[in-house]
């Protein structure tokens, strides 16, 4: 249980931290999507991490890398939004 609780907690330091490095418009907002946001580049940080074996079969990504790859995933949703794959939310 507080694994789960320190993922939620690391997710979202990092989805806060990737959106004050990448401010615009078209930034997912809110506390759940800050969190996913932090989340899904925690998760991606890990799985590039143990492909190139810079972290073992049961490490995860730490502050740093998460950050990082929450602002892959940042990247990737402005790509989207400017492909308009997906609605951009803050241009009504």
């Amino acid at each position: 249980m507080s694994g789960i609780i320190w993922v939620i907690i690391v997710g979202f330091v990092a989805g806060i931290i990737a959106r004050f490095l990448s401010p615009g418009p078209n930034n997912p907002s809110g506390f759940i999507l800050t969190t996913v946001l932090g989340i899904a580049g925690a998760f991606l940080a890990t799985f590039i991490g143990q492909a190139i074996g810079h972290y073992g079969p049961e490490q995860g990504a730490g502050f740093i890398t998460a950050t990082i790859g929450a602002l892959v995933v940042l990247f990737i949703w402005n790509r989207l939004v400017a492909a308009r794959v997906i609605p951009d939310l803050g241009n009504k």
